[in-house]
């Protein structure tokens, strides 16, 4: 599964309840977008790794301070944040913070700083696992990072890459460019997934990202009342889906699940994954 946790807040520095959503769904793979690694010791990654028994890699992407004493409207963030930035986490490395943010972060006294990242974890056997830097894109905020692993299921080794693309008014065509270059090297033989929180509609992965399959399929952004799919599981090789879903976790993105199997290729299943289902569905 996929989940982009907004690093527990919503846009006006809200708790959420994000990251108790993902527990309860009990992935044997999560690609977590947006993780917190706390200064102060609020740690997503020790939680997620020792309440599920996970193991996995975190990358940290950013310095970011985090708004947890928030307070807004009903909607999940300022109407403008696009545009005038949100109030909910603020990224100081490489941009400074709009006129509307430096003025709520003064009546905001109390701001957590730690770092913001992306996270691959998983209960399966893992081989390897390593993060490839993307770099950071003239126009971003952050820094970008494909995460990539080799994960074994039922004896069936397979790649599993894990990302956070940036936005198309950002440049994120030449991300993707990046990513396929990473992808063609890597071993032919060995099926991937590639999952996380892309930023991107199907229509548009079809043309930076050619020859993948989508295993997933639901709307997944914004949260709650989701138009567009942004979020993607996406399948090279064997792969033969059993069911996906949605589900609304607190985030302005819902969590997107695939349970998939390996096939043969005279349609035997090999490794077959986790059939279980959990939470609501939608899509």
């Amino acid at each position: 599964m996929t989940f982009n946790l907004h690093a527990g807040v919503d846009g006006w520095g809200r708790p959420t309840g994000a990251l108790e959503h993902l527990i309860s769904l009990r992935p044997d793979v999560c690609v977590c977008p947006e993780l917190w690694r706390g200064d102060d010791g609020t740690d997503f990654v020790a939680t997620l790794t020792s309440r599920l028994g996970l193991r996995g890699q975190f990358v940290a992407l950013a310095r970011a301070e985090r708004v947890t004493t928030g307070h807004g409207p009903r909607r999940w963030q300022p109407l403008l944040a696009h545009l005038t930035g949100e109030r909910g986490l603020y990224f100081r490395e490489h941009r400074d913070l709009t006129p509307q943010q430096r003025t709520h972060r003064r009546r905001r006294p109390h701001h957590e700083t730690g770092e913001w990242g992306l996270g691959l974890f998983t209960s399966l056997p893992i081989r390897s696992i390593e993060s490839i830097s993307l770099g950071r894109l003239p126009r971003e905020k952050v820094r970008r990072a494909l995460v990539v692993a080799v994960l074994e299921d039922g004896g069936r080794p397979f790649h599993m890459l894990a990302m956070h693309g940036a936005h198309l008014s950002h440049g994120s065509p030449l991300l993707y460019r990046r990513v396929a270059r990473i992808v063609a090297g890597l071993d032919p033989a060995l099926p991937v997934i590639l999952a996380g929180d892309f930023n991107c509609w199907r229509p548009l992965l079809r043309l930076f990202l050619p020859g993948w399959t989508s295993l997933a399929r639901a709307r997944t952004w914004p949260a709650p009342r989701p138009h567009s799919q942004i979020d993607h599981i996406l399948g090279r090789g064997p792969w033969r889906r059993l069911d996906a879903g949605a589900s609304d976790g607190g985030s302005d993105h819902l969590a997107l699940r695939a349970d998939v199997t390996l096939q043969q290729l005279d349609g035997g299943v090999l490794g077959q994954g986790s059939q279980q289902h959990h939470g609501p569905q939608q899509g």
